[in-house]
């Protein structure tokens, strides 16, 4: 199984599909013969079936509608004293004025548009400045050595969140990562196992059950003697 991970995550990389950073990590650890969980090897499964299995062609049936013979057309004769009437189509003169007037419209519309389109810009300019100081992402830990973080400061529901940090027991130990609300409930946990350049690292889904609110989300890790967190928004 290990053997045929690392040439469907080499493929993938190759093809530039799916996330370059998670592949990657993936492949380091199949290649160090360390511990693969359940979901990376699912995300890996899915991108093969979506971009490397294509699925059988689909016979198309076309159904050959029998052709109705076509009647003869008799066309009647014109009586030679018969007077032909030609009748000439003038375009109206206020053709030209009025298509002056809608391009004079257009024109003042954009101008208007453009207007309101930099007063926004620079209104949401002076909001994000206000609001750069009340953003999470704050990290706390009891040891320098001992941290933990995520990809992103913020997710929406269905994103993947990626989660590493850094210790300094032995490769083969255990940490305890964990994901708690707004309300200080556990909506996810996992034990990781240390590497033995003493990275550790997992993959999540941001959404089920107690991700029904949207606001400040803690990843905390923990092991006998450490902890760290890291403080994340979810917009649901």
């Amino acid at each position: 199984m290990t053997d045929s991970i690392v040439d469907d995550v080499q493929v993938l990389l190759d093809k530039e599909l799916g996330d370059k950073r998670i592949l990657v990590q993936i492949l380091r650890a199949a290649q160090n013969n360390e511990v693969i969980s359940n979901f990376e090897r699912n995300y890996v499964s899915k991108l093969v079936e979506k971009y490397l299995r294509p699925k059988p062609p689909v016979e198309k049936i076309i159904s050959e509608t029998p052709k109705q013979p076509v009647a003869d057309v008799v066309i009647p004769q014109t009586p030679s004293n018969s007077q032909t009437t030609q009748i000439w189509s003038q375009t109206p003169k206020t053709a030209k004025s009025n298509s002056k007037n809608t391009m004079i419209m257009v024109g003042g519309g954009i101008a208007v548009l453009a207007i309101i389109i930099i007063a926004a810009v620079s209104l949401g300019g002076i909001s994000n400045m206000g609001s750069n100081n009340n953003q999470p992402n704050q990290t706390s830990s009891t040891s320098n050595s001992f941290s933990i973080n995520a990809d992103s400061p913020s997710y929406k529901k269905g994103d993947i969140i990626s989660i590493s940090g850094k210790s300094n027991l032995p490769s083969g130990n255990k940490v305890t990562i964990s994901i708690e609300n707004s309300d200080d409930d556990v909506v996810w946990s996992d034990q990781i196992t240390v590497k033995n350049d003493g990275q550790f690292n997992t993959l999540t889904f941001a959404g089920g059950s107690g991700w029904e609110k949207t606001g400040t989300f803690t990843i905390k890790a923990e092991t006998n003697s450490e902890k760290a967190t890291y403080t994340i928004s979810f917009r649901g």
